[in-house]
């Protein structure tokens, strides 16, 4: 904009709250911001002098503003959050939007059952949570089993037992299935669980007494000791929990810090007053690592939150290790309908808690320089090797891998995936439903997928990675070459002898060929990346020809025959709970030895091609 533009624009900008956005002359946006008063806010951009380096940089870029005014100070911060998230803009701080958050499961069964549970929450059971990850559930999960005894089957599972189970045996599970505990009992012990987790232990463990006492005064000793064991398992867990609360609330503990070239926010959660771990989220961009970093983190917080709660809070406080984020944030909601409490100098176990999380966070810093080091060396090592250093910055090297896999043509699909930023990208995965070609045509198949994935594209990866001999390569050259685009990013990767890793050939697209030795590092991280191609291939390959088929995974087991898979799917209820059994729970199974049950685990991991 001219100078005169801006004096315009500035002028009819409106004492409002809102966002702002910042575009640049090729239509890229820069930033997004909040204001309670946007007039004040963005005029401050153009009319100060004193500005960080990357503030400068930024604000020499803008072209265009667009503004959008809202309600109130709350609405801002929403808005603003949601289209960082979805746009990414190049100046802002962004934290992945990891909602893969673990809870724990009671369902509202007659006879509840407790078990693992990722996705969206609903009204058919109770779910405690979110954890910050798989073991800390899999933790609460062996307490609940130690101290109440709650069955794990699935209903189906459930329904059908004529016995009780290795777990009643080992006194995980009262076995309610066939009729081991009265009805009552069980209520009892599930409202007990229940009350556990919302944090009720005193309540609980004087329940327990009670019981103890009136068994006692009934002669009825079996059943006090049985009140006595539960008892001493609760104890035994409180005091190996030495991370409680007195008052029972839930609460986040935030802790943002950096060491320079990289930025995390530490999230350590609390339930029902319990420590259940902590989780270190890593910033995408970290916006600009130039600035004061006492703002910096202040921003960071902020961006945090924002990102990651959305419109909705479910806990009740939000510590904090930043005083300016904190109050911050307390101004921003000020006016919202419900909002947690935001503390940034706690006292109590609340304070420990928090040096707990900085001091997590800076762990987090130093293992991740660490973990990167060692990527970033491996990355340059294969740069170096194929002739790819066209970057200043190695990280953004990207590279993308195609396999395709079938079974005898059925249930064809194209796998594509990404390394980038030293390491795979999941969440840039792509997958190719293979149509309209003759069943086993790998080449016809190959060809529609890099069709589909180059065929408009505008830029290329610095790599291409095609799973195979001369004839993928070549199917992916005479794409290329009919598409317009460079055919030197490709080079095909050749199985070596037994599939052995490390006795791979590479192919480039002008007939070199490369072989590098079994235990050069740039040879294994082609491997690794050709590698997930396959896993990634061959899952979906597998999800589609079941349901094609509405039969089982178990199909190409070899040992697996139908009396055999008729048996697992009754025992675990179906192919979900199949996928989540161990080696040792599939030995109970009658026929299934050790070697039969490691096979299925690997079989439907998609470690078995």
């Amino acid at each position: 904009m001219t100078p005169d533009e801006t004096s315009a624009f500035l002028k009819s900008l409106p004492a409002s709250p809102g966002v702002y956005r910042f575009w640049s002359v090729g239509q890229e946006l820069l930033y997004v911001g909040k204001a309670k008063h946007l007039k004040k806010r963005v005029s401050s951009y153009f009319q100060k002098q004193d500005h960080s380096p990357r503030i400068a940089k930024m604000v020499s870029q803008i072209e265009r503003v667009e503004i959008t005014v809202v309600r109130s100070e709350a609405e801002a911060l929403l808005l603003e959050s949601n289209l960082i998230k979805t746009q990414a803009p190049r100046y802002n701080i962004l934290f992945r939007d990891d909602k893969s958050y673990p809870y724990l499961r009671i369902s509202r069964h007659a006879y509840p059952r407790i078990s693992f549970y990722r996705g969206a929450t609903d009204r058919q059971a109770d779910y405690f949570g979110p954890f910050p990850n798989g073991w800390a559930v899999k933790e609460s999960l062996q307490i609940l089993q130690k101290v109440f005894q709650l069955r794990t089957c699935a209903d189906s599972v459930f329904s059908n037992r004529s016995r009780a189970c290795l777990l009643h045996q080992i006194h995980r599970c009262s076995a309610p299935c066939v009729g081991a505990i009265a009805a009552e009992d069980y209520k009892r012990d599930t409202g007990r669980a229940l009350a556990f987790l919302k944090g009720g232990h005193e309540a609980v463990l004087g329940g327990l007494e009670a019981d103890m006492m009136q068994a006692s005064e009934r002669q009825a000793f079996e059943e006090a000791a049985f009140f006595r064991d539960q008892i001493s398992a609760l104890s035994r867990v409180l005091q190996q929990h030495a991370m409680e609360a007195e008052d029972g609330q839930d609460c986040d503990i935030l802790a943002a810090a950096t060491d320079g070239h990289r930025l995390v926010v530490n999230l350590a959660m609390v339930r029902g007053g319990r420590h259940l771990g902590d989780r270190a989220h890593f910033s995408v961009n970290p916006g600009g690592l130039d600035q004061d970093q006492d703002v910096l983190l202040d921003e960071a917080l902020v961006a945090f939150v924002g990102q990651h709660y959305g419109e909705t809070v479910d806990v009740d406080t939000l510590v904090l290790n930043r005083e300016a984020a904190a109050h911050h944030l307390q101004e921003w909601w000020a006016e919202a309908a419900k909002a947690p409490k935001i503390l940034f100098a706690p006292q109590g176990k609340r304070r420990d808690w928090l040096r707990m999380a900085e001091d997590n966070a800076r762990l987090a810093l130093a293992r991740r320089a660490q973990e990167q080091g060692g990527a970033e060396a491996k990355t340059r090592l294969l740069a170096e090797t194929l002739g790819l250093l066209g970057h200043e910055d190695l990280g953004l090297l990207r590279i993308e891998c195609f396999d395709i896999s079938h079974t005898a043509g059925e249930a064809t699909q194209a796998s594509c995936v990404v390394y980038h930023r030293h390491a795979m990208q999941p969440g840039e995965y792509r997958r190719f439903n293979i149509k309209d070609i003759t069943p086993g045509d790998d080449y016809a198949a190959m060809r529609q997928a890099l069709m589909r994935r180059y065929g408009d594209a505008q830029s290329l990866p610095d790599l291409v990675l095609i799973d195979g001999g001369r004839g993928q390569l070549g199917m992916a050259i005479e794409v290329f070459e009919e598409c317009g685009h460079d055919t030197h990013v490709l080079l095909g990767v050749v199985k070596g002898e037994g599939r052995r890793v490390g006795l791979e050939r590479l192919l480039y697209a002008d007939g070199r060929e490369l072989s590098l030795g079994r235990d050069h590092a740039a040879l294994l991280l082609v491997a690794q990346i050709r590698d997930e191609a396959h896993r990634f291939a061959i899952t979906g390959m597998r999800a589609k020809r079941a349901k094609a088929r509405q039969g089982s995974l178990l199909d190409d087991i070899e040992g697996i025959g139908p009396k055999r898979r008729q048996r697992l799917l009754a025992r675990f209820g179906g192919l979900q709970g199949l996928q989540a059994a161990s080696v040792d729970d599939l030995k109970t199974v009658e026929g299934v030895s050790e070697t039969l049950a490691q096979t299925i685990v690997r079989h439907l991991r998609g470690e078995v091609a």
